[in-house]
């Protein structure tokens, strides 16, 4: 019942707001994507600001006020649709994040690699160090997330504040090497249209998401419906800029050719501790980038846990998705259940590729079931007033998903990956509409 959502305590003020938002949206990963796609997707990373986030923070903040319950865009799109949206929007945003997990960690834990010096480097994309690390990590930080936010609160404050202090640092280094060395990229700012980089400007519109995560918490946010829209607007200006300056200055110190996807942000750090010589900075902005992944997986977690909680207390799921658990007053069935779910895809999603190319199948299978639910967000937005915004973004958001099902390079087989990107999805919504169907025959047997 509805009615038992008040029992989770509530943990989180504005500032708390403000650094989970940054920790949400500004991922360190992003920006070796967008470096290695060269200086045009500084303009992508502008054109994207203006249509999809800015439109993303009018609706999220004009929603979360009038609608602060617990559930968040579950409870919009809900309110804007009917039972069956609200439930696919809360389904397969769900499952985008279990898939989203092993694709955050993946990259941090190579580039967490750097810490180690050149044997660790040697490792940072070897399957058989990266697989095992990856799912350790993983449990460790569901594990964590048991506690609940009380506790799980810390590492989001420090990820967002290692964040923004890698970006700093970053800016800082590129500017002395640049100005004792010369630039390593002549700047351009027109993006590339080849088919090559069209699969990376979907992963512009993913980067920029984020802000939907904090009103899921609704019910554990002091004073919610003020709150959230504040450290929305507050933290959206500091993303934004995150992202142009932070690529901008991984360009200045590496050729996009030389950046890899997954270790780009380590190796810039490398590249400025070999010009400069300073051998410590290698193993310090490591260490930074390993906290700021920590600090988006624990975001993720402890927002993506409360879909389920609250599916399960609208009867979608078996009610022990709505239990507490009786110590940490934390949905635990919901937390240990995505757990599972991560680690087997992580491991199936591996099978067949090498390990660029299975983070690259499940960075597309998140992008597709991210936004396919931003559609509904900024639908729920236009129906509820943001005409403007809800149009803007929600076109954005369906040329992303479009955009995700082009092959990059690198991939085995292109019908491999159609299969699992494309095909994996439309699976995910047809089990999504199974469970609705039995939850729905299984409420009108209890009623009759």
């Amino acid at each position: 019942m509805l009615e038992s959502r008040p029992e989770l305590p509530r943990e989180l003020r504005l500032w708390h707001l403000v650094f989970f938002n940054i920790s949400a949206v500004a991922g360190v990963r992003w920006l070796a994507a967008a470096a290695q796609a060269g200086p045009g997707s500084l303009t992508l990373w502008l054109l994207s600001a203006l249509a999809f986030f800015l439109p993303s923070a009018l609706v999220v903040s004009s929603l979360s006020a009038r609608f602060p319950e617990e559930g968040g865009f579950y409870v919009w799109t809900k309110r804007a649709f009917g039972d069956w949206h609200g439930f696919l929007c809360a389904w397969v945003y769900f499952v985008s994040n279990i898939l989203y997990f092993p694709t955050l960690l993946l990259s941090g834990v190579a580039m967490a690699s750097y810490m180690f010096g050149a044997t660790g480097i040697q490792y940072s994309e070897n399957p058989s160090y990266a697989i095992p690390v990856t799912l350790t990590a993983l449990w460790i930080a569901f594990g964590a997330n048991l506690l609940g936010l009380r506790v799980g609160k810390w590492p989001t404050i420090l990820g967002g504040g290692s964040t923004y202090i890698i970006a700093a640092l970053l800016c800082v280094f590129a500017l002395i090497i640049a100005w004792r060395f010369g630039s390593a990229t002549h700047f351009r700012f027109i993006p590339d249209h080849s088919l090559s980089n069209l699969n990376f400007w979907s992963q512009i519109a993913l980067a920029m998401t984020g802000l939907e995560l904090a009103p899921i918490l609704g019910g554990e946010i002091y004073n919610p419906s003020k709150s959230v829209p504040r450290a929305a607007w507050i933290s959206g200006f500091g993303c934004a800029g995150f992202y142009i300056a932070g690529t901008a200055a991984l360009l200045a110190l590496l050729p996009a050719s030389r950046i890899s996807p997954m270790t780009g942000l380590a190796q810039a750090g490398n590249e400025a501790g070999t010009r400069l010589g300073a051998n410590w900075l290698t193993p310090c902005f490591a260490l930074l980038i390993t906290l700021g992944v920590i600090g988006q997986l624990s975001t993720y977690i402890a927002g993506n846990t409360r879909l389920p909680f609250a599916l399960g207390l609208d009867h979608y799921l078996p009610p022990v998705f709505a239990r507490l658990h009786p110590r940490w007053h934390t949905p635990h069935v919901s937390i240990l259940t995505q757990g599972v779910l991560s680690s087997v895809l992580l491991l199936l999603m591996e099978l067949g590729e090498n390990l660029r190319a299975a983070y690259q199948i499940l960075v597309d299978m998140v992008v597709i079931a991210t936004l396919i639910p931003f559609v509904y967000i900024f639908a729920s937005g236009f129906k509820f007033g943001r005409r403007w915004a809800g149009t803007t973004g929600a076109a954005i958001s369906l040329a992303a998903v479009i955009l995700s099902a082009v092959p990059p390079p690198g991939v085995a087989s292109t019908w491999l990956f159609e299969l699992k990107v494309v095909g994996g999805t439309v699976l995910l919504a047809l089990l999504g509409r199974v469970i609705f169907v039995r939850s729905k025959a299984s409420s009108k047997a209890l009623v009759g």
